[in-house]
Order: structure tokens, then C-alpha cells, then sequence
């Protein structure tokens, strides 16, 4: 299926790219999303006279997401769980845990912009995981899990 994109899409194409995508991937994810369009004559007309108000939100949600960035570089999140003896906790502190951490702290984050490369965390003490709170935003949050014995 064509499609007109919408916004920028990682590993797809950025905003008003007509790309050739799966059927299944274009009606379940990026349309229903409003990442893109059906590439028909008239939605391409359509994106080509919206095209400039499109690009200014596009840029607006980017700078957003840098200032965001900026102020949550090399900050530290503190999060409280129960653990054992050997420092290995009852369950683990997942992707969710840490964006209701950092919005505690004003920084409104989705836990699906808190990446975790190697899974959940299972033992206490400091580790790194990454925030993109936009595709080309990326940055890294400290997060010190403290032992709580029961």
C-alpha cells in the first residue's frame, strides 16, 4: 500500500515521503496513529497545500522534545523497591516505574519513550537507561534502585 507520511517515522521516511509499506502495517499502525495517509490524487493535493503548517508542528514537537532533553540529561531518578539480602529484588523496576519517576519530577514521559536495552532491572544499585522523548532526542537518565527489606 502507498502511503503519504504525515510525520517522521524511524526507518520509514520523514514528513510528505510517498513509501510503499504493508497493507497490515498502514491500516493497524500508521493511519490509525495519523503517522500517514493513503498516497491518493486528492490526499497528496491536500498534503501539498497543508505541507508548511504540517513542517512548523513537526518542528515545534522537535524543539519540545530538545528542551525537554536538555533540562533531563544526567539527571538522577531515585526509585524504592522490595529486594532480598543479595541486592536482587522481589520482581523489577520496568520501563513504566521509571516514566512515573520522572513525571513525579516534571518531566512528562510515556513509558514507551523509556528504552531499556537489556530488560528490566532485577538487582538494586545505579544503572543507565535511555529517553527519547522524540526519534531524533535521545538521552540518558541515571536510576538508582534502593533496597527496601520487608
Amino acid at each position: 500500500m502507498q502511503v503519504i507520511l504525515l510525520e517522521k517515522v524511524p526507518n520509514l521516511g520523514n514528513l510528505g515521503d510517498v513509501v510503499k509499506v504493508k497493507d497490515g502495517y498502514a491500516r493497524n499502525f500508521l493511519i490509525p496513529s495519523r503517522a500517514a495517509r493513503r498516497a491518493t490524487e486528492a490526499a497528496i493535493k491536500e498534503f501539498e497545500v497543508k505541507r508548511a503548517e504540517l513542517e512548523k508542528a513537526a518542528s515545534d514537537k522537535l524543539a519540545a522534545a530538545q528542551a525537554l532533553g536538555e533540562k533531563m540529561n544526567g539527571r538522577t531518578v531515585h526509585i524504592t523497591q522490595k529486594a532480598g539480602v543479595d541486592g536482587r529484588l522481589f520482581g523489577s523496576v520496568t520501563n513504566n516505574d521509571i516514566a512515573e519517576a520522572l513525571t513525579r519530577i516534571d518531566f512528562k514521559v510515556q513509558k514507551s519513550q523509556v528504552r531499556m536495552p537489556s530488560g528490566p532491572l532485577k538487582t538494586t544499585g545505579e544503572h543507565v537507561v535511555t529517553v527519547a522523548p522524540h526519534s531524533d532526542v535521545v538521552v540518558e537518565v541515571k536510576v538508582v534502585v534502593v533496597g527496601e527489606t520487608a
